[in-house]
């Protein structure tokens, strides 16, 4: 392999040999036929060694040493074009994965669908991929391995080279072989000038290519969310048509990339893009009934995502749980008011209308129940935030969910909220106004003139009966 990438050095890249042509004229030239790489030489590319994590070096240079042809790979290489620091490093190599594993004591093999090498680093860790190939009988454009009747792939697990393996990625901005040999840039499908150009294009072509895997539908938006890059026109237009696919997604596949794109700081613009193409119905059908009836709710929803990227941003913690609360809020509410109506108990109509919205929620992402008894407590507390004294109170304030509950609170009240008894916006204020105080404030606040303040009716104590005393007969 590595022989192959030295004669296609020799041959010279574009540049050298159209030395009179502009260097705009050379760059547009590079996005070369299929069979052919540009090498991008390690004064084109910009890309330093003291960016790349020395862990993704150090597995790098073994595999280099050893032997074997080894590239860093896939958005570690793209965001470092861009100047962003990777949040992984995956490396692809022609080593074998029980070879990777040979080589490093600290690996372990994963995989059914195509067998990968994770390496350990403490809590880090290191991917590394052996090079693709397509299979026998499919075309470069197609990368059909083993698929079932609607075109997805369920089992992928050949190997092949370098020239082989960039037809298996998805998107040319995630097809750039950073080669560890002579630090050069390793582009076959013009993905380099792709994300000078902030465009992002699926390799082969887009039906086939999102029918093998209709996640990637999903990629596409979190890519553009993520990196403000454009959908080109050939990759978006399949989306709409194809959008039913995710249907035959596992829920639990489906949960981790909801994650990726409401979790990777840029919630809201992922939320945008799900809605214009159409997807959300996909994921959350609930809630997109809900939008369509009611415009408020996209409002609270638009809070909830700004609400979550900010705390991201400021790296403080977030929780799955509060978003998908969000989500499902106005479908439970909505149950919970019918439930009411028609005579049952608030505490009982919650917890029923949460079981069977999770329960629906639960065909098409599956929400782990760590986070669905977060999401029914933070329901719970909804309605306990008009106690403004007194023991309630006090529980509603001691309560381990509360800080939660409250900020769900407020978004709905900054949404314009309306709720039959009482104000949203007064039960924020107040609450927020509580948590200002120290404790011995917060004890006299809760308890002086407890039984004035105590909003909603006082139940009477019932009194025992007294009991009758028996005449004592005359002596």
């Amino acid at each position: 392999m590595l022989n192959w990438i030295k004669s296609l050095k020799k041959k010279g890249p574009p540049s050298k040999r159209a030395r009179t042509a502009s260097t705009a004229a050379r760059k547009s030239n590079r996005r070369l036929a299929s069979n052919k790489a540009i090498i991008l030489s390690r004064g084109e590319h910009g890309i330093s060694r003291k960016n790349i994590d020395k862990h993704a070096l150090k597995v790098l240079y073994r595999l280099h040493k050893s032997g074997f042809h080894a590239c860093l790979v896939g958005g570690a290489v793209r965001d470092l074009l861009l100047g962003v620091k990777p949040k992984d490093f995956d490396i692809a190599t022609d080593a074998t994965p029980e070879q990777v594993n040979k080589l490093f004591r600290n690996c372990r093999l994963i995989g059914r669908r195509f067998r990968l090498a994770h390496i350990h680093f403490g809590r880090l860790i290191i991917e590394v991929a052996t090079f693709r190939a397509a299979h026998e009988g499919s075309s470069e454009s197609s990368q059909s391995g083993h698929q079932d009747e609607s075109g997805r792939i369920v089992r992928d697990n050949v190997f092949g080279e370098l020239a082989d393996d960039v037809w298996r990625r998805d998107f040319t901005a995630n097809a750039l072989y950073y080669d560890i040999s002579d630090f050069s840039v390793i582009d076959f499908v013009g993905g380099f000038e792709d994300i000078k150009q902030r465009r992002l294009h699926l390799i082969g072509d887009v039906e086939t290519r999102y029918r093998e895997d209709p996640v990637r539908m999903l990629r596409a938006l979190r890519f553009s969310a993520k990196l403000d890059f454009e959908i080109d026109e050939e990759s978006r237009v399949p989306i709409f048509s194809l959008g039913h696919l995710l249907q035959d997604i596992p829920a639990a596949r489906l949960y981790e990339e909801v994650l990726k794109l409401f979790h990777s700081g840029h919630a809201l613009r992922s939320f945008e893009l799900l809605q214009e193409f159409d997807l959300l119905k996909y994921l959350f059908p609930e809630a997109a009934r809900s939008i369509k009836s009611d415009e408020a709710v996209a409002d609270m929803l638009t809070i909830a995502m700004k609400n979550t990227d900010e705390r991201i941003r400021k790296d403080m913690r977030v929780t799955p749980a509060f978003l998908f609360a969000a989500l499902l809020w106005h479908p439970v509410n909505s149950r919970v008011r019918e439930m009411v109506d028609g005579g049952m108990p608030y505490s009982v109509a919650i917890q029923k209308a949460a079981t069977r919205i999770l329960s629906q929620q639960s065909g098409s992402v599956s929400i782990p129940k760590r986070f669905t008894t977060v999401m029914r407590d933070i329901w719970g507390l909804q309605t306990r935030f008009h106690y403004r004294a007194g023991k309630r109170a006090a529980a509603v304030l001691e309560h381990a969910k509360f800080r939660a509950g409250y900020d769900f609170l407020c978004i709905r009240a900054q949404a314009g909220e309306q709720v039959a008894n009482g104000d949203l916006k007064q039960d924020c204020q107040w609450w927020t106004e509580l948590q200002k105080q120290d404790a011995e404030q917060q004890k006299n606040t809760l308890f002086s003139g407890a039984g004035k303040k105590r909003s909603g009716k006082q139940k009477k104590r019932r009194r025992s009966p007294a009991k009758k005393k028996t005449k004592q007969p005359e002596k």
